[in-house]
């Protein structure tokens, strides 16, 4: 009698214990499938502000936005972001961002662009976009001269663990002037 009432205590534990560990996988699925950075998203200023390196991008780029609208899939997301300028073509623009760490690439011409790589963490929580902003600037004290510089950006977004505010921690290192500059913004989900 004593060996059947072990068993059976065993067997009950072992249920339990599967049975445990079973709802706690499937919060977590269901805590990753609602907690991504999907939705609608606005800021008090854009990333390039906090930093003040506003000139670096072209009109319609995602830095230079308060607001997003973004897509997350499985290897990559969307940001579609409003293009203040009048004369373009679409009302929005939109940046894909694979999470592959392969280089991507976008170039405005005339010497202007970024490529840039970006890493998605295993948890999905934390997203690492590393860019090479490339520009024209005028050389002091000569007149219609430039030359190419560099600017490394490294932006850090991060989720909030209930899914309603981004904070993107970005630094910058411009190759002429040597200045590295850092500074966070603070996005909220609105939708």
């Amino acid at each position: 009698m004593m060996k059947y009432t072990s068993g059976l205590l065993f067997i009950f534990i072992f249920c339990t214990s599967c049975n445990e560990q079973n709802e706690t996988s499937l919060q977590k699925d269901s805590t990753n499938s609602e907690t991504n950075f999907s939705g609608e998203w606005k800021s008090k200023e854009s990333i390039s502000m906090g930093g003040n390196i506003v000139c670096l991008y072209d009109e319609g780029d995602r830095m230079l936005s308060k607001t997003m609208k973004i897509a997350e899939q499985a290897d990559f997301l969307t940001i579609e972001v409003p293009n203040p300028s009048p004369g373009a073509v679409l009302a929005t623009s939109q940046e894909k961002l694979a999470f592959d760490g392969k280089e991507s690439e976008i170039n405005h011409g005339r010497g202007r662009g970024k490529k840039f790589t970006v890493k998605m963490s295993a948890g999905g929580q934390t997203m690492t976009v590393n860019s090479i902003v490339r520009l024209m600037t005028a050389v002091p004290f000569s007149i219609n001269t430039q030359k190419q510089q560099f600017v490394y950006v490294t932006e850090v977004w991060k989720l909030s663990n209930d899914g309603r505010t981004i904070s993107v921690q970005a630094n910058a290192k411009i190759t002429l002037s040597g200045d590295e500059r850092s500074w966070k913004t603070v996005f909220d989900k609105v939708r």
